[in-house]
C-alpha cells in the first residue's frame, strides 16, 4: 500500500468513492437516465408524429390546392361555353327576328299588292263602263239612232272581253 501512498492516494477512500460512484450511477440510471431516455424517445415520437402530420397537411393542402385550380378551370371553361351559348342564342334570336320582319313585309307588300290590284280593276271597270258609254254614245250619233243601250252595251263588253283575252294570251 505503500505506493499509493507515495501518490497521495488513500485507499480506503478511493474504494469507497468508487463504490459510491457505482452506487451513484445505477440510481442515476435508475432513476434519471432511464426516464430522460423515455421523455427523449417520446419527445423524437412526438416530433417525428408532428413532422409527419406537417408533411400530410401539406401533401393534403396541395392536393386541395390542385382540386381548386381544377375547379377554377372548370368554372372558367363554363362561363366561357355559356358565353358562347349566349352569343349564339342572341345571334339565333337576331336572325329569327329577321327573319319575321321579313314575313311581316312581305304580307304587308302582298296586302298591299292586292288592295292595288283591287283598286285597278275598280277602275278599269269605271273606265270601261265610261267606255262604253262614250261608245254607245259615239254610236248613236253616227247612226243617229237610237239603239237600244243595253244590247251595245252587252256588245261592246264583249268585244273589250275578247281584246283582253287577246292581249293575255
Amino acid at each position: 500500500m505503500g505506493g499509493f501512498a507515495s501518490l497521495g492516494i488513500n485507499l480506503p477512500l478511493l474504494v469507497v468513492f468508487v463504490v459510491n460512484f457505482i452506487i451513484l450511477f445505477f440510481l442515476l440510471r435508475l432513476f434519471l437516465y432511464k426516464p430522460v431516455l423515455r421523455m427523449l424517445d417520446e419527445r423524437t415520437k412526438r416530433t417525428k408524429e408532428a413532422m409527419e402530420l406537417a408533411e400530410a397537411t401539406k401533401r393534403e393542402f396541395e392536393q386541395a390546392r390542385v382540386e381548386v385550380q381544377k375547379q377554377i378551370d372548370k368554372g372558367r371553361q363554363e362561363a366561357q361555353a355559356i358565353i358562347a351559348q349566349a352569343l349564339q342564342t342572341g345571334e339565333r334570336l337576331k336572325e329569327e327576328s329577321r327573319e319575321e320582319a321579313a314575313k311581316q313585309a312581305q304580307v304587308i307588300i302582298d296586302r298591299t299588292r292586292g288592295e292595288l290590284e283591287s283598286e285597278r280593276e275598280k277602275i278599269v271597270e269605271g273606265l270601261r263602263k265610261e267606255f262604253v258609254d262614250i261608245a254607245i254614245s259615239a254610236a248613236e250619233k253616227v247612226i243617229k239612232e237610237t239603239l237600244d243601250k243595253e244590247r251595245h252595251r252587252k256588245l261592246i263588253e264583249e268585244t273589250l272581253q275578247e281584246s283582253i283575252l287577246l292581249k293575255k294570251g
